[in-house]
């Protein structure tokens, strides 16, 4: 639902008239978007009860000066009634996500959760996992960031000695590898170890994952003391290992529940116009780590909203726990939990002012070496990577409102190139860059840097020419004499809108070299540093995605039928490389000779 039509003769800057339309209002769930005189969306939000709380905004008395300042510019409100209130906070979150308005408090957070796995396998393996799920695993978590998750690893393979080998190594080796000399592993893989034996450390793994660490302490305990009386005395002092290593274990954690508990704690402060959510996580009663949030479109919100926003837009996409913490308890484990993340949200908050100022510094400097205006402050990077012309993956980063916005990378995969060709190359990422942004009136960028030299930054200029960019600045960052970083040459392009023409005395056509301490020349190293990560992490997935279908097709005798095969057989490439020839043989539908000629070929 709408409201109603606007004649030719509408004039958007009245005054909105509210009791009609109210009066037109369902008393049905859905969302509501409320409109500037332009047709800007300046509010999106979801109700219950569209009638009732779109006519709250206009009775209430006492709203914040945020919310009157909405108020007094709203034009216009368009509605969709939606089957449910739970859709409409999807409809609600999407929209906000979409359409970023200039008054909804609006949270970034496009990374999936990490969980940790334990395999489905005979000899089942601790493993890392994002994405979807596989039934026949076991997933942990979520966990607040991949390092959480490895730290979780470490510490069960200290105690229950799981491997976290991948398929392709464990199936093909023939002794034990250093995880199990420094007693990390009890080496399945070779048979150290029997499968009731082994299934008896993943179940107490699991009993740990689960927080019933009193039960895990009192199988192990059992054991050790059966296997003492039965004068197995290696075995008892293994468990006896295992016993102290879980003390040790839980000696350091932090926070800790004898309950077990799975929760999440959010809190929320705000300092200096600056605002920060912790979202800590308690997983089987032990703290996992934690995520700060830094919402925009937050100046002038109170603490309430920004929890109430966090919330709304934070569990729609991913999964909440049994309890979610929110505010400060009386006493007891939650109240430590709460005083936790709020001291964890203050210190973001000082570390992130004081990111802020360095980073202000950095894009002062660098304005004041290249002779950009004062209002520049969006840099794009590019960068090519390649192995010997193969799989050429172009990058671009961004940096806007001093961070680095990785929301906004993109990749582009080099089409129909000689290879080697990182002139055509770098022509190329900046035409299909800036075809988009231009079709799509998107950000045209203060800055371009190029990792390169003049005859890429050459490459870049005629692109940008062909899409009528002439005013952008234009600067490449090249490798000096040695190599060496604080020794990087800037190049500054020849042309009618040149960077540099007025930066300190230089001229267009000639290359700035800015001292190693320079401010400035940090930020050019860590913008082009990153743009080098970027492209070199999509040059290897492309590689290695292009080289696994190719190393066996290239084979004759290999059709699509043996290929998975193999591959299934051995768990990947890696373990068809590994394989000797007679494992080779072993697969179906590959005789000896054949097996000879994979191999043959691999090892060319």
């Amino acid at each position: 639902m709408q409201a109603p039509e606007k004649g030719p003769n509408y004039n958007r800057s009245t005054v909105f008239e509210s009791k009609p339309f109210v009066a037109g209002l369902p008393n049905l769930p859905g969302v509501y978007r409320m409109l500037g005189a332009a047709g800007e969306v300046l509010y999106v939000g979801k109700a219950g009860d569209l009638k009732k709380r779109v006519s709250s905004y206009f009775q209430k008395q006492g709203l914040s000066p945020r919310i009157q300042m909405m108020i007094s510019q709203v034009a216009s409100i368009e509605v969709t009634t939606t089957r449910s209130e739970g859709e409409a906070l999807l409809l609600e979150n999407n929209l906000i996500k979409s359409l970023a308005p200039r008054y909804n408090i609006l949270f970034r957070d496009d990374k999936s959760y990490p969980y940790l796995m334990i395999s489905g396998h005979e000899f089942p393996r601790l493993g890392f996992h994002r994405g979807a799920k596989d039934k026949r695993n076991r997933h942990f978590g979520p966990f607040p960031h991949s390092n959480a998750v490895r730290e979780s690893i470490q510490l069960l393979q200290r105690v229950f000695r799981l491997r976290t080998c991948e398929d392709s190594v464990y199936q093909n080796r023939s002794r034990p590898c250093l995880l199990h000399q420094i007693r990390r592993c009890t080496a399945p893989c070779t048979g150290l170890i029997s499968a009731p034996a082994y299934a008896q450390d993943v179940h107490s793994a699991e009993l740990f994952l689960e927080g019933r660490e009193d039960d895990v302490t009192r199988l192990l305990t059992e054991r050790m003391e059966s296997a003492a009386t039965q004068r197995r005395y290696e075995e008892a002092a293994l468990y006896r290992d295992q016993i102290r290593a879980l003390s040790r274990v839980q000696a350091r954690q932090y926070v800790e529940s004898n309950r077990g508990v799975d929760a999440d704690v959010v809190a929320c402060v705000v300092e200096n116009g600056m605002s920060c959510v912790n979202l800590a996580m308690i997983r089987a009663g032990r703290h996992v780590g934690d995520r700060n949030f830094f919402p925009q479109n937050a100046a002038q919100a109170t603490t309430e909203e920004i929890v109430e926003a966090f919330l709304a837009q934070h569990y729609v996409e991913q999964p909440r726990p049994p309890l979610v913490i929110v505010g400060t308890p009386a006493r007891g484990e939650r109240r430590v939990w709460v005083e936790m993340a709020e001291k964890n949200a203050r210190l973001a908050l000082t570390q992130r002012a004081k990111e802020k100022t360095t980073q202000e510094s950095r894009i002062v400097a660098l304005r004041e070496a290249l002779g950009l205006p004062d209002s520049a402050q969006r840099i794009e990077c590019f960068d090519i990577s390649h192995t010997m012309g193969e799989a050429a993956v172009a990058s671009c980063v961004v940096y806007d409102r001093h961070a680095m916005q990785k929301s906004e990378y993109r990749r582009f995969n080099m089409r129909d190139l000689t290879p080697g060709d990182d002139y055509a190359a770098m022509r190329q990422a900046l035409t299909r860059r800036y075809e988009r942004v231009s079709a799509e009136e998107g950000k045209i960028p203060d800055l371009i840097l190029i990792d390169g030299g003049r005859g890429q930054v050459n490459a870049a200029r005629a692109a940008l020419a062909d899409l009528g960019l002439n005013d952008v600045t234009l600067v490449g960052v090249a490798k000096g004499p040695q190599r060496k970083a604080g020794l990087e040459e800037l190049i500054l392009e020849t042309g009618d809108h040149a960077a540099g023409d007025h930066a300190a005395g230089h001229h267009a056509g000639q290359s700035l070299s800015l001292p190693p301490q320079h401010s400035g020349l940090h930020l050019v190293q860590s913008i082009r540093d990153e743009a080098h990560r970027f492209a070199i992490v999509g040059h290897r997935a492309k590689r290695g995605k292009t080289r696994t279908t190719s190393s066996l097709t290239e084979i004759p005798g290999i059709g699509a039928r043996r290929r998975q095969a193999l591959l299934a057989h051995f768990g990947g490439l890696q373990g068809v490389q590994a394989a000797a020839v007679d494992e080779l043989a072993n697969v179906q539908g590959v005789s000896r000779s054949l097996a000879e000629k994979i191999y043959r070929h691999l090892h060319a």
